[in-house]
């Protein structure tokens, strides 16, 4: 055997390195993420979190006895410049301080975001007060995360929803239904971005063309997470709107 001398990277030399804890139905958050930050632009890490299928506020709230622990799957040998717990609806039941110290608990991580965290970043850096808000889920869900909002003083003056529970069909909806219900939201009332909240639910390939139609800023629950999770990291999203 020939043994060969080898130098480790330095620290100096590497990419921003983000850190995920994705659902366990999510089909949608992990290609987009990679479209946001592709390798050139940052090292993007996943775990897996239990969930069920069927969306409701207990189901949400179960999801914080997992939390800790998915985060633990992530790579030990890394200092995350940012974690996300990436569950929109979730976030709001559970609250972001304490997906904070659950995630905190369970990696290095130098900043922590979530869905909800980013979407009231976002509104912020846009003086959005008026939201459109379009869900896929049916409306004792969505209304928990419109009453983050509102606290945070964004008045979600437009609503309208899929009204489906089932987080595998959310997945599935074709993004022109979502394109149509999103631009008819934001031009039934005077408002300042639409917002399409599930992290499952397909936006990456209408945004840009939901902010043409509809006049105004559209936000995902990916689009935001993305630029957040860009900010904290110091990384570069790749956003096809223009609210980043």
């Amino acid at each position: 055997m020939t043994s060969y001398a080898y130098e480790l990277l330095k620290d100096s030399d590497r990419r921003p390195t983000i850190g995920l804890v994705v659902l366990q139905t999510d089909e949608t958050l992990e290609s987009d993420i990679h479209r946001y930050f592709p390798p050139s632009v940052a090292d993007v890490y996943v775990s897996r979190v239990p969930n069920a299928s069927e969306v409701n506020q207990e189901t949400l709230a179960d999801m914080a006895n997992h939390i800790e622990s998915s985060a633990t799957l992530l790579p030990r040998s890394l200092a995350f410049d940012a974690v996300a717990y990436c569950c929109t609806s979730g976030s709001a039941v559970i609250g972001p301080e304490k997906v904070t110290s659950l995630i905190t608990s369970g990696c290095q991580a130098a900043n922590v975001t979530n869905p909800v965290s980013a979407l009231i970043h976002m509104c912020r850096k846009h003086d959005v007060q008026r939201l459109a808000f379009l869900s896929p889920y049916i409306e004792s869900v969505s209304n928990i995360l419109r009453d983050v909002l509102t606290d945070a003083g964004i008045e979600t003056c437009a609503f309208g929803s899929f009204n489906e529970g089932d987080d595998a069909k959310v997945a599935r909806i074709d993004h022109a239904y979502t394109k149509h219900a999103a631009v008819e939201l934001a031009k039934s009332t005077e408002v300042d971005a639409v917002f399409m909240s599930c992290t499952n639910l397909k936006t990456y390939d209408v945004l840009a063309e939901i902010e043409a139609a509809a006049g105004v800023p559209a936000f995902s629950s990916n689009s935001a997470l993305a630029a957040h999770l860009g900010e904290l990291a110091g990384a570069n999203a790749v956003h096809p709107g223009r609210a980043a």
